[in-house]
């Protein structure tokens, strides 16, 4: 089985995790709603990864809803002494599978204590704050104080040890930061997106982690001739090449690539082998211009 062997750690929170951690998003069913297709191979990719190393699972209770957190019971626990579990909050799901803003106090509330039942967990290691001021796409400037207050008052209650932010502003990012000490910020970031540059090396000075999501586009797929040629002369594929990538950006940046497959999973965690000559990373670096 591949094992993490060149990737590294890195702090999150006072945890020390591997910089290859796993998101859990796309064991959920389709649109990320109701339940897999496959129950038993999405136990299977779980206890696979952990077998493998990885130590920072990344979750939510709105992906299903719950039944991704319940899945991540079914497998894991109890839950082996060095994993980190991170979700967020701020959203709820509609009938229609809607992605739907709940940033009030009672609702994120409501959320925490949704994710501490369904994970079977009395605190949560990290909550993200998910910034939804832009409906489910993208990045919108606008105040997060009251919502990221809320979860401060939950932390300091115990129900929470660590707090972070998700598809933020860099100015967004600094008013959290005055209210409380954040963990994480999670936001999309990959070749071709790379608009969040100085604000990964203000985090990698301050030993913020930065955790990117969509290393090849998201539902929308980075087509790059420059990534296919680096990936073929590697004997690579475009993911591993990707991933590998974010590896070398930058030391804080904490991997959280997601699948329902365990031999996708295996290609993964391969990326943490790969390396990238200079000339690799010339023309990768090119994309991003």
């Amino acid at each position: 089985m591949q094992t993490i062997t060149q990737a590294g750690s890195f702090n999150l929170g006072d945890r020390t995790v591997q910089r290859m951690g796993y998101g859990a998003m796309q064991l959920a069913g389709p649109h990320v709603f109701g339940p897999p297709k496959d129950r038993h191979a999405a136990i299977a990719v779980l206890r696979d990864a952990v077998a493998a190393g990885v130590n920072h699972i990344d979750t939510s209770d709105f992906y299903g809803p719950h039944v991704v957190n319940q899945l991540i019971r079914e497998a894991l626990s109890p839950y082996p002494a060095d994993l980190v579990l991170v979700t967020k909050v701020g959203a709820v799901r509609g009938d229609d599978a809607s992605w739907n803003i709940a940033a009030s106090p009672d609702a994120l509330r409501r959320a925490v204590e949704d994710n501490l039942r369904n994970l079977g967990l009395e605190t949560l290691e990290v909550v993200n704050f998910r910034c939804m001021l832009g409906g489910a796409g993208g990045v919108t400037e606008g105040s997060i104080a009251e919502p990221f207050a809320a979860l401060a008052r939950m932390r300091e209650e115990g129900l929470i040890r660590h707090l972070g932010v998700s598809n933020v502003t860099a100015a967004q990012v600094a008013e959290a930061r005055a209210i409380a000490p954040i963990a994480c910020v999670q936001n999309q970031y990959n070749l071709a997106h790379r608009e969040d540059d100085a604000l990964i090396d203000m985090l990698a000075a301050e030993g913020i982690a930065y955790v990117p999501f969509f290393p090849l586009g998201g539902f929308s797929l980075l087509q790059s001739t420059a990534l296919d040629t680096v990936a073929r002369g590697l004997d690579a594929t475009p993911m591993q090449v990707a991933l590998a990538w974010l590896l070398h950006r930058s030391p804080n940046i904490l991997l959280i690539p997601g699948t329902s497959s365990v031999s996708h999973l295996r290609e993964n965690m391969a990326a943490t082998s790969l390396t990238l000559p200079d000339a690799a990373l010339a023309a990768l670096d090119e994309i991003g211009k």
